[in-house]
């Protein structure tokens, strides 16, 4: 598939180290295929973006689920964005060109402004419910969470000790539960949420050693890239 290749390419490289004729090279696929379908590269770029990162498509069945408890159904989203900008690459791709933007000669769309959407319709459900702890204004909240829950993506492999992603986002959730909640049960609310994930799109991550943990490699982006320039 070419947007993976191309993907591959930007994840590993970033926008500017990456060219057409190296997108051409990894799929396979003539330059000549490569421009019949997308005018330049940042064309390209754009519809590596709008693929996964920018749409999260696949999400709008969960969200609109009946019958999940609203902060329920926002911890067990969480974990299904934060799997895919773990390890699927075509999001890591559209994350690590978001925060390459400026180098690129056209606006990246990005999920932010659907995702505080999207959490302040929860938060203002769980409110309706009884479930929103006093002095929570849900449009302000999301916000915080949704910064929160990017930065934490974003920065997790960056920190110390053994801890992969889903033990680290747990641990996120605890505190953020903590504060979120009317009656504060962060432990029991995490636990049904990660009851609602199938078994094989969270894993477990105890006892794993580090190099078997999915890795997040956004902390490259924005870094000058160690390929040659794009020819």
């Amino acid at each position: 598939m070419l947007l993976e290749s191309a993907a591959h390419l930007f994840v590993e490289r970033g926008y500017a180290g990456t060219s057409v004729n190296d997108i051409s090279d990894h799929s396979g696929k003539t330059t000549g295929a490569i421009y019949f379908h997308y005018s330049s590269k940042e064309k390209l770029a754009l519809a590596v973006v709008r693929e996964q990162f920018a749409t999260w498509p696949q999400l709008a069945t969960a969200y609109a689920a009946p019958g999940i408890p609203p902060l329920e159904k926002l911890v067990a989203l969480s974990f299904r964005v934060a799997q895919s900008l773990s390890e699927d690459v075509v999001a890591r791709a559209g994350a690590r060109l978001w925060a390459e933007r400026r180098t690129i000669g056209a606006p990246v769309p990005t999920p932010f402004g659907s995702w505080a959407l999207a959490c302040a319709r929860l938060l203002t459900q769980a409110r309706t419910r009884g479930e929103l702890a006093d002095g929570v204004e849900p449009s302000a909240a999301a916000v915080a969470l949704v910064c929160g829950f990017y930065g934490h993506c974003t920065l997790t492999d960056e920190m110390p000790g053994k801890w992969g992603w889903t033990e680290r986002l747990e641990e996120w959730w605890r505190l953020a539960l903590a504060s979120l909640q009317a009656e504060p049960d962060p432990a029991g609310l995490l636990a049904r949420a990660r009851a609602r994930i199938p078994a094989q799109a969270v894993p477990s991550q105890a006892g794993r050693p580090d190099d078997a943990l999915p890795q997040v490699d956004l902390s490259r982006a924005g870094r000058p890239a160690a390929s040659a320039p794009p020819r």
